[in-house]
């Protein structure tokens, strides 16, 4: 390893999400280049990117069609003000969205990272129930486990006390609703014999508190910082009615679960039901370029269309919105993915990969479960079957087994006692093969240790 490098490393950056000490023992991992889903640092050390990149990597590192449509604009038109200004490539990419997102969803906001597309859309919410009548309905619901981002209001209708507990009094109030935990059903329902009876929260808060409420926010399908938490379609498709009963917008972050993560275009698409306002980002650019879309109704757009005069213009801006160079890495994405048929190869290998866990670690006396949609699969790790007893958060269960497959040459990222795969979409059998071989050996080799 360059210790130059290392050194400069942690001499100038604070890397995010990490608390520092850690890179006293496991020094940064100089990254040189990417093919693929394989990282290569400066050494020539390959590792498989299973994570792709904090799940924004879509269609594996320098793909040829996405660097050429990027060189391409690069020479035309790096960026320009979005205010009054447009260009070709974001109106093709709004275009080409039309034909795959939810339908009754029409109108495209844009903003340069998920957490700035959900600040958009409280505030599209908001506004949208004060210029309509409703300027009662001032409180955002959210589930109990969710992650929306790091941003003020996207940690306020986030309730991890990992990512917000400390910052509780700049936050907003929100109510909460008790997620589906699948996995350790109070009702002690299965996963494929499932009514929903936790959806009785849901039902509850809106009871007491819809009349004051202007949105509820959700991760469709799929909770990701919770630990990849799966719930069914069914409790999707009780919320959108609920909604729709005491007038509660919508609010679908799509952002990790977008273009073929769950097996579908989109998470909500497993439930055939259309959100209010759907924030997307990550897979958007291939993990390429910041942006992000908050994409919502005519009859939430048409809320804010009036004479300058009447103030109800919705002033909210960034900088890069619709940046040409994020367009055209989206437009390569989108081509990529109607033309080389993307999600019906990832469907196959999806299954392939789950039975390849199933056959290496479902056996394994610390696996409790591993539990998967689309290519993700989340394996949770127990210190009993029986029990569904987590390891000691103390032991860092998960971080010891990331840091034994790294040097197998896998990057996993642990979410506390839950392991996860969530590779891009291009993955093959044989990358397959060696990423479960690898998972395997660092889970046995950590959990026979303890």
């Amino acid at each position: 390893m360059n210790m130059n490098l290392v050194e400069k490393d942690l001499r100038y950056i604070w890397h995010p999400c990490s608390q520092m000490k850690d890179y006293e023992e496991l020094k940064p991992i100089i990254i040189d280049h990417g093919q693929g889903v394989y990282l290569y640092d400066i050494n020539g050390k390959a590792y498989i990117d299973i994570v792709s990149s904090w799940w924004c990597n879509l269609l594996g590192h320098c793909n040829p069609k996405i660097n050429e449509y990027i060189k391409n604009q690069l020479d035309k038109l790096e960026h320009v003000i979005f205010s009054n200004f447009s260009h070709e490539p974001v109106i093709t990419l709004c275009e080409q969205l039309m034909e795959i997102i939810p339908r009754g969803l029409a109108k495209f906001n844009f903003s340069d990272n998920g957490s700035s597309a959900v600040e958009c859309a409280l505030k599209m919410a908001f506004q949208y129930q004060y210029q309509t009548g409703h300027p009662e309905k001032t409180r955002f619901m959210c589930l109990t486990e969710g992650y929306h981002g790091e941003t003020i209001g996207a940690l306020s209708v986030g309730t991890l006390d990992l990512y917000a507990k400390i910052y509780k009094p700049m936050l907003m109030e929100t109510f909460r609703i008790e997620a589906p935990d699948c996995y350790r059903c109070p009702y002690g329902q299965s996963r494929d014999n499932c009514d929903c009876a936790c959806f009785e929260h849901a039902e509850q808060s809106f009871a007491e508190h819809a009349e004051e409420t202007c949105a509820i926010i959700v991760e469709p399908m799929l909770q990701g910082s919770a630990g990849m938490r799966i719930y069914p379609a069914m409790y999707l498709k009780k919320l959108r009615s609920l909604c729709d009963r005491y007038n509660v917008l919508l609010i679908a972050d799509e952002i990790a679960t977008g273009f073929g993560r769950t097996g579908k275009m989109f998470a909500c698409d497993h439930a055939g039901i259309s959100p209010d306002i759907m924030c997307i980002s990550k897979g958007l650019t291939g993990g390429y370029l910041p942006y992000s879309i908050t994409i919502t109704t005519d009859a939430i757009y048409d809320a804010f269309y009036a004479d300058y005069s009447e103030g109800k213009a919705f002033m909210h801006s960034h900088t890069y919105s619709g940046n040409p160079l994020g367009s055209v890495a989206a437009l390569a994405v989108q081509k990529i993915l109607r033309e080389e048929h993307i999600l019906e190869t990832a469907a196959v290998r999806a299954q392939y990969l789950h039975d390849r866990l199933n056959e290496a670690l479902l056996d394994h006396p610390n696996v409790g479960e591993i539990r998967h949609i689309g290519l993700i699969n989340a394996m949770e790790l127990v210190t009993d079957k029986q029990s569904k007893t987590g390891f000691d958060a103390n032991f860092r269960m998960g971080y010891q087994i990331y840091k034994k497959a790294l040097e197998g040459g896998l990057i996993l990222r642990p979410l506390g006692n839950v392991l996860y795969f969530n590779p891009p979409l291009i993955i093959n059998e044989e990358e397959i093969d060696q990423a479960v071989d690898i998972c395997a050996g660092a889970i046995e080799t950590i959990t026979r240790a303890y």
